[in-house]
């Protein structure tokens, strides 16, 4: 009888909690609110030659000199036209930065440094930052073949600071989000099975 009594405890505690869980599911919904970033902005997209670990090692230098040297150009800036006319004005030194760092790696591809109004975007989700799929305003940089992984992320507003390397695409989260769901579920299943098990009801 003890038992029976103690398994009865067990199970109100069990649905006592389901309510918490519940909530707590809420709060963690209610924060992943994505931002969007404002419409008007200057993005940064650098596209591999290809996957190799040499050419994606390449990207990643690219990636931080250009990064470096257009976050000190634009630091002190806070209007968007006079963003885009330094940039314009100074696309041949970023086309130097890269030439110089190809010729460095003694990596013989060519490249492409372009700045345009409807440069390709996937959808990406970057920390608490969603980035729409679409046509945007940016500096694109093709190195090679350009048919590796890309890195990219927003100059102005300067937010380059982000981890963007590890950003994930919709469709990961939400399949993050499901399995998630999933093995709460499971848990959820495991414990009453075992609540029933224990009572011989099973």
């Amino acid at each position: 009888m003890r038992k029976v009594w103690f398994a009865i405890g067990l199970l109100f505690l069990l649905l006592s909690i389901i309510p918490v869980i519940s909530v707590a599911k809420e709060m963690q919904n209610k924060e992943l609110d994505y931002q969007v970033i404002p419409d008007e902005a200057i993005r940064l997209r650098i596209l591999a030659n290809s996957d190799s670990q040499r050419d994606q090692d390449i990207k990643h230098k690219v990636r931080d000199e250009v990064n470096a040297v257009i976050t000190e150009w634009v630091e002190d800036i806070d209007d968007i036209e006079e963003a885009r006319q330094l940039i314009n004005d100074r696309l041949p030194e970023l086309e130097t930065v890269v030439t110089d760092i190809l010729e460095k790696e003694n990596n013989g591809q060519d490249f492409q440094l372009e700045y345009r109004e409807d440069v390709s975007f996937p959808a990406k989700l970057y920390g608490n930052y969603l980035y729409p799929e679409g046509e945007y305003e940016a500096i694109l940089v093709t190195i090679g073949e350009g048919s590796g992984a890309n890195w990219w992320c927003v100059l102005f507003p300067p937010l380059c600071f982000l981890d963007f390397f590890n950003g994930t695409s919709v469709a990961e989260e939400e399949e993050a989000q499901a399995q998630a769901q999933a093995e709460t579920e499971e848990e959820e299943v495991e414990v009453e099975f075992f609540l029933f098990k224990w009572l011989g009801l099973s």
